[in-house]
């Protein structure tokens, strides 16, 4: 049943020394702005306020889904035409709308100004708005800034920038024990599953971070919760402390700033293919394993199991999409990983594989793991992308939305790429629902044409 080329196998020589293809042009990508539907559930006493435009404001509302009567944690400071004409002093401005924004919910003990298109067209230093904010509010918020510019980011990095924001304020560690840090946002219940696996390898210091939200652990056995730290930091307030002894492993690959930030503090980077599929799940787990001393046997002990149910439902999509052809136009940064998974585990065909930036540094377990032969792309000149698209004529297309109704008008199979960042996909139970990602819009096809 399990087809998967072993992890270490001599003949995967992968493509990392393959020449790359470098464009630079038109993009077709959502801007960073969009990271913060994500990023507010996950930091629950935090207030993303976006300093920009109505047209950022209805952005975020529409990809959020929000009704006009919730009460969200995120909202726009908006910059009009005065401020723009220069007949407003626009930090008074935003002065004001914090006032009145923590007068109305002093339940926020992180207030994020997050950088716009707008915002960085007027050259507003929303740096030192925050360094000014942060000292006036000094007991009862701490401002941060980042910037989500679609000028600068993919939707992908404003995450980046918001989690690299947070590291010089995480208090440092002296102590001399190892301590795993998984970094990069996850749904709870890929948190929850992870921590019970590294828990059953005898991982038992681990944060996540950014941390989770507060919520009631599911019920557990008595001789796992004696091996696994189930209470970790649940608020901005309680960041994981880092230093000499944290090791990381970045569970998503567009976390390059946040990387760098964490080594500054001392903390070692682990790594790994990311956790997509059975194998790069194993080999993610297997990369914190090493770093911690377990042995191979509790290693296989903790994960044979979960690794099992991962290839049987796996194989449950491969009929339909081994030797089916697919074509990734640059968007969240995942398009590597995921070009891993579906040659490997489910034996497609890569026809390109772009992505937004390559960090060969980040990236070198999965260069490793893809055929020599892939057509690597960085960047993207949009009109020539889609001219190689229609030449291969792929049976799948992942792109951007504004991609994919036109492709789609021509008889091409898409899939949204948003949707692969919206979704719980790491980790073993998710394998199954990632590939059925790709399965599905295959099989509406077939059932279209019959």
């Amino acid at each position: 049943m399990n087809q998967v080329i072993p992890i270490h196998a001599k003949e995967s020589l992968g493509c990392s020394d393959t020449p790359v293809l470098v464009e630079k042009g038109q993009r077709e990508v959502f801007c960073g702005l969009t990271g913060i539907i994500w990023l507010h559930r996950k930091i629950q006493d935090a207030f993303f306020l976006v300093v920009g435009s109505r047209t950022c404001a209805h952005l975020i509302q529409s990809a959020a889904g929000v009704m006009i009567f919730a009460e969200p944690r995120f909202g726009t400071a908006i910059i009009d035409e005065r401020d723009l004409a220069g007949l407003a002093d626009c930090n008074d401005e935003l002065d004001r709308v914090v006032r009145q924004l923590l007068a109305r919910r002093p339940d926020i003990k992180l207030l994020f100004l997050v950088g716009s298109c707008p915002s960085e067209v007027i050259k507003l230093d929303l740096s030192r708005a925050a360094q000014r904010l942060s000292n006036e509010y000094l007991h009862a918020v701490r401002v941060l800034n980042y910037s989500g510019s679609g000028i600068e980011t993919t939707f992908t990095q404003g995450e980046d920038a918001c989690l690299a924001s947070l590291v010089p304020g995480l208090q440092q560690s002296t102590a001399s024990t190892l301590r795993l840090m998984v970094v990069g946002t996850l749904a709870d219940v890929v948190e929850d599953q992870l921590r019970l696996v590294l828990g059953a390898m005898g991982i038992a210091q681990v944060d996540f971070f950014p941390p989770r939200r507060s919520t009631a652990m599911p019920p557990i056995a008595a001789s796992t919760r004696a091996q696994v730290d189930f209470f970790p930091p649940r608020r901005s307030t309680a960041m994981p402390p880092i230093g000499a002894s944290t090791r990381f492993l970045l569970a998503q690959p567009f976390l390059a700033d946040t990387a760098k930030a964490l080594q500054s503090r001392g903390a070692v980077h682990l790594g790994a293919p990311y956790p997509l599929g059975a194998e790069g799940t194993t080999a993610w787990l297997q990369a914190a394993a090493q770093a911690f001393g377990i042995s191979q046997e509790r290693f296989e002990e903790a994960t044979r199991a979960p690794r099992l149910r991962a290839e049987q439902a796996l194989s449950r999509h491969r009929p339909l999409l081994q030797g089916k052809k697919i074509f990734f136009f640059p968007d969240s940064q995942l398009e590597i990983p995921l070009a891993r998974f579906l040659s490997r585990e489910l034996q497609m065909e890569l026809s390109e594989v772009g992505t937004p930036y390559l960090h060969r540094q980040h990236m070198a377990h999965e260069l490793e793991l893809l055929p020599r032969t892939t057509q690597l792309s960085e960047g993207q000149d949009v009109e020539r992308q889609l001219d190689r698209c229609i030449a291969a004529q792929p049976d799948m297309v992942v792109c951007g939305l504004g991609l994919a109704n036109p492709l789609e008008a021509q008889g091409f199979t898409t899939k949204w790429s948003i949707e692969l960042v919206f979704t719980p996909i790491q980790g073993y139970e998710q394998a199954g629902d990632l590939a059925g990602l790709f399965s599905r819009p295959l099989t509406r096809r077939l059932k279209l044409a019959a």
